[in-house]
């Protein structure tokens, strides 16, 4: 991936954890690394073709110097967070320095650096209760409001039959492709957090619920993590899962199986 460089960007700001550093405020020295496709720029020199560096390095300055946060960490990832949000990068890695650290020792400066990214996500989405449609177009707006979160295809919604538990509705499911900052836990805790806001109750293992939400596969990332086990456990034996996601990823491949989305397609509906 090519890469923009910012290197001792001087900002002066209210970070801080004691009173006189908010009252105060301190320099601070930032290094911003940005992943991006320079291709385009450097067959055609054109400036729109990639990201004007002096205008980011005013936007930064800016943008640091808004709020005031106690941790390094916190101002940190806003700034990571802003940058991808409104710029056209795949990733970006932010170095931030406090010179003026209040230690009692002498050093250089103590800093935070973080990199963040956009990660390619598949989620599946069911609804077997109440206006199942209207209770998916819910659970997708409400992950769209998300500046963290870009929507990219949404899939034809099919009905099928329950499996596990029989004695309930027919459900309606998707898939959805994302595009995400977040990691793969923190992605996991707003969906259930959207499951929430729409009313889902655990109450019956496999049973009814108003909104699922699933993170199918999350980059090529495989995770026996017991909260986001990765890729989604039996996805592959499940045409209600596969079908939606061929759908609109064909050609993604399933890391453990090393095979196509189609190909599974293809074998799990005898095509």
């Amino acid at each position: 991936m090519d890469k923009i460089y910012i290197k001792g960007l001087e900002v002066f700001a209210n970070h801080g954890v004691f009173k006189e550093e908010k009252n105060l405020g301190q320099k601070f020295v930032i290094d911003v690394e940005l992943g991006l496709d320079l291709n385009d720029a450097g067959r055609y020199d054109e400036l729109n073709k990639t990201v004007h560096y002096g205008l980011l390095s005013d936007v930064i300055a800016e943008e640091f110097a808004k709020k005031s946060y106690d941790l390094l960490e916190k101002a940190t990832y806003e700034l990571c967070k802003f940058i991808l949000v409104n710029y056209d990068v795949s990733s970006v890695k932010v170095t931030l320095k406090k010179p003026w650290a209040p230690i009692k020792r002498s050093l250089d400066y103590v800093a935070v650096e973080m990199e963040k990214r956009w990660h390619k996500v598949f989620l599946a989405v069911g609804s077997n209760m109440g206006d199942k449609e209207k209770n998916i177009k819910d659970a997708i707006e409400i992950l769209d409001k998300n500046e963290e979160v870009k929507i990219k295809k949404v899939s034809t919604l099919i009905e099928t039959d329950p499996v596990g538990y029989l004695d309930q509705d027919k459900f309606l499911n998707g898939a959805i492709e994302i595009e995400t900052i977040f990691s793969p836990k923190e992605l996991m805790r707003e969906l259930l957090r959207i499951e929430e806001v729409l009313k889902r109750k655990r109450v019956i293992k496999d049973g009814p619920r108003t909104i699922d939400l699933d993170i199918l596969l999350y980059d090529n990332l495989i995770s026996d993590d017991e909260f986001v086990t990765l890729p989604h456990p039996r996805m592959e034996e499940r045409s209600f899962v596969i079908t939606p996601l061929n759908e609109i990823a064909p050609n993604a491949v399933h890391p453990l199986l090393n095979k196509r989305i189609s190909t599974i397609n293809k074998m799990l509906n005898n095509i």
